[in-house]
């Protein structure tokens, strides 16, 4: 029984991260549809296996016998998971261990790390309290007003905590990489993080210095780790025409969270329903 509650749940999820991605619409409407379909097939998966271990593989369920066969699946899934989660904790701390070894360097009122990298680079690096990390290459090119937009940009990334939760989304692409469009999902995140911090540094310096500077930096995609938010981000460097479009066309501010938009983590708790039919 426990291993037809894993398949059935499993099927679930393929069958949602198999839905087509929309790129057009509100930013919100792309932003909790994308996170909704990348979040909630694995912590589905998450709920369900923890539920079958606690019941364990003796008994019956429903007046069919338990067997091992799906905890040896559940066990091995939330194993997985959290290795993957040992593991991103451990680059995180390397990173933020090589963080501590840059020096330090005013620019306006913000304190920056500054990266010997002759290539222009801009980043984000941390966990909860995240710092920024500019390289020699990027001061090179830009002037004091182009810098100030890109550091704009970065305050966005900190406001919004998205070292943070891009580190737990990071976690949940790395045990769930198997199911479909998990990558296109999770480039359409790191898309859409990046026009949420446009628009918000736009709101404190013009959004042509902050396009002028997006152009300056592509030249140079770096890839960025979960612990990271960089301006030029590799992994959606293809996108930089609609990042830049974004900031020319009057939008509409972000709509603020609200709770229906979150409902579904509401759902995740049901697996657990399923306890006291298990004796």
């Amino acid at each position: 029984m426990h291993l037809l509650t894993i398949l059935t749940v499993v099927i679930v999820a393929i069958v949602l991260r198999s839905q087509s991605i929309s790129t057009k619409g509100k930013w919100s409407q792309r932003w909790y549809r994308t996170l909704f379909l990348f979040c909630f097939p694995g912590l589905l998966m998450l709920t369900t296996a923890t539920a079958i271990l606690y019941m364990g593989c003796h008994g019956q369920m429903l007046g069919v016998k338990a067997g091992s066969v799906g905890c040896l699946f559940a066990g091995s899934l939330i194993l997985f998971a959290s290795g993957s989660l040992l593991k991103l904790a451990y680059q995180g701390d390397r990173s933020l261990r090589q963080l501590s070894r840059y020096p330090q360097q005013k620019i306006g009122n913000t304190t920056v790390k500054l990266l010997d990298l002759e290539l222009p680079y801009s980043a984000l690096i941390g966990f909860w309290q995240s710092e920024v990390v500019v390289s020699k290459g990027l001061l090179n090119i830009l002037d004091t007003e182009h810098l100030t937009a890109v550091l704009a940009h970065e305050q966005a990334h900190a406001e919004y905590k998205d070292t943070f939760w891009f580190f737990w989304l990071g976690w949940i692409r790395d045990f769930s990489f198997w199911l479909p469009n998990t990558d296109k999902l999770w480039f359409e995140l790191l898309l859409l993080r990046e026009l949420r911090a446009d628009r918000k540094a736009v709101e404190s310096v013009d959004f042509l210095l902050l396009a002028e500077s997006l152009l300056a930096v592509a030249k140079a995609p770096l890839e960025c780790s979960a612990w990271c938010v960089g301006l030029n981000d590799a992994q959606i460097g293809d996108r930089l025409e609609e990042r830049i479009n974004s900031l020319l066309i009057p939008t509409k501010p972000i709509e603020k969270l609200r709770w229906h938009h979150w409902s579904w983590l509401c759902l995740l708790f049901l697996p657990l329903l399923t306890i006291p039919l298990h004796y």
